[in-house]
């Protein structure tokens, strides 16, 4: 697979099954037709770091359950590549490969996803799951402002998690 997701678990309060995490961060990648050689972080974080993060970023008070931080620049609105390939001091002429395309972060917060799965009827790692493929669905563009938007991310949020998460159940 060209997409290579960088998963870390920095938080102790729930459980999370971090290689299944990241493999679902990367299938919702694929299915999305990224293609190239990409690059995503996906991060597990406690209350207090994503609501550090929640109003330096967004400007909001206390924690949230995911935050998504696309890296985009004028160039290339989905994604920055950290090296174009171009020569410098020291290199040669030689081809360089297709550079990595880097495409953000995702932060979830298993301590708010818990409070939310008992909201929503479902189990910690459903939750958790949606959680991921909300924030790789917001690093590529997607959004939920106005409710045409909502429903239609919903809806390729759970095409997404049954056929990736939970295979052979129909939502």
């Amino acid at each position: 697979m060209a997409v290579e997701v960088f998963g870390a678990d920095e938080q102790s309060t729930h459980e999370v099954n971090l290689e299944r995490m990241v493999a679902l961060a990367a299938a919702a990648l694929d299915a999305e037709g990224v293609k190239e050689p990409a690059e995503v972080s996906l991060l597990f974080v406690d209350g207090e770091t994503i609501a550090t993060l929640n109003e330096r970023f967004m400007h909001k008070q206390g924690p949230t359950d995911v935050l998504s931080f696309p890296i985009e620049d004028e160039f290339n609105p989905s994604g920055r590549f950290p090296d174009s390939g171009t020569t410098g001091p020291g290199m040669d002429d030689e081809p360089v490969e297709e550079p990595t395309l880097l495409l953000g972060d995702v932060v979830v917060c298993p301590e708010i996803a818990a409070k939310n799965a008992v909201d929503h009827g479902v189990s910690l790692d459903d939750e958790i799951a949606l959680l991921v493929v909300h924030g790789i669905l917001h690093l590529l563009g997607w959004d939920h402002q106005i409710d045409t938007e909502a429903e239609r991310m919903e809806a390729r949020e759970q095409h997404l998690l049954a056929r990736f998460h939970r295979p052979g159940v129909t939502s």
